[in-house]
């Protein structure tokens, strides 16, 4: 009975130490994956810190707006040929610009197989958030056509953003800080550059170098070639023609329907980068299925 008794004892104590040693591990590795959690949070806070954005694999903060909010731009790909698509420079007067925008990035997360091996898609699909959701309300992740304002006057106001200064007249190709749109005078900014929507491009393009880029605009219905007094570079007129012969819209050297200055495109071709802007024909329809298929044609274009 004794001996019996000290058995039991035996089992008892071999037991609770293995528990022990069970939980000592279980905290042990919990620790770990706290610290790597931990290390992770404050490696992208000194990224931040640094004024390097913080990236993952699926989008990066590029920065933020006039009133605060995140500049996103997303990524699909892994490969060293990024082309950069941007849309929603001018908010909420230009809503279909993010909306064909998100469709892209809709297709290319359903048909990740459209990407080239050797190709990195980045979308921006609106840069101008503050003046997007003056338009739209703060749904800006999944507004509708039903979320935009029917006053044309408050369309208009979201062309520009929170200091109602118009982005695309910000850059540094021809800047003016008395710009024009149509027959109407606007605010180019005190300086190029001057705006936070416009510097969060610029720092990201100097960061990143993207191969190609394009940015979606409406309403006038063609693909344009982007200059600023160094000729049309001849991967420019390339990619023009590409996108414009797959999605039918017309192709055109030259934006000569007013003058324009400090446009993003403009300054793209300045840092010798090859940019499109492409008109969708108007400030309603996406025109997806046209857009798709010079998206595809830009991706095939640029597969090894």
């Amino acid at each position: 009975m004794k001996k019996s008794l000290i058995g039991a004892l035996i089992l008892i104590v071999i037991a609770l130490g293995a528990g022990f040693l069970v939980w000592n591990s279980s905290r042990t590795v919990e620790t770990k994956d706290q610290n790597r959690i931990i290390n992770t949070v404050q490696s992208n806070n000194d990224d931040q810190l640094d004024g390097v954005p913080a990236k993952d694999t699926t989008k990066t903060i590029i920065g933020t707006t006039v009133e605060g909010r995140d500049i996103v731009a997303y990524h699909y790909g892994t490969g060293s040929t990024e082309i950069l698509f941007v849309g929603g420079i001018h908010g909420g007067y230009e809503w279909n610009t993010t909306l064909v925008a998100r469709e892209a990035m809709d297709y290319l997360t359903e048909y990740p197989d459209k990407i080239p091996e050797n190709v990195k898609v980045t979308i921006i699909p609106v840069l101008n958030l503050d003046g997007l959701v003056a338009v739209v309300g703060t749904s800006t992740d999944s507004f509708t056509k039903s979320d935009v304002s029917s006053s044309q006057a408050v369309q208009v106001s979201g062309r520009f953003n929170a200091h109602t200064v118009d982005i695309n007249r910000n850059f540094d190709c021809d800047w003016k800080s008395n710009a024009v749109w149509q027959n109407t005078t606007v605010s180019g900014g005190s300086a190029a550059f001057s705006e936070p929507e416009s510097k969060a491009i610029k720092n990201y393009v100097t960061a990143n170098k993207p191969t190609a880029a394009v940015v979606w605009y409406s309403a006038a219905g063609g693909v344009f070639a982007s200059n600023c007094h160094n000729g049309i570079l001849p991967e420019t007129l390339a990619i023009t023609n590409v996108y414009a012969d797959a999605s039918g819209y017309p192709a055109y050297e030259n934006f000569d329907f007013y003058k324009v200055t400090g446009d993003m495109v403009n300054w793209l071709a300045k840092e010798k980068i090859p940019a499109i802007s492409v008109l969708l024909t108007t400030h309603e329809s996406t025109e997806w299925e046209k857009n798709k298929a010079g998206i595809t044609a830009l991706l095939e274009y640029y597969a090894q």
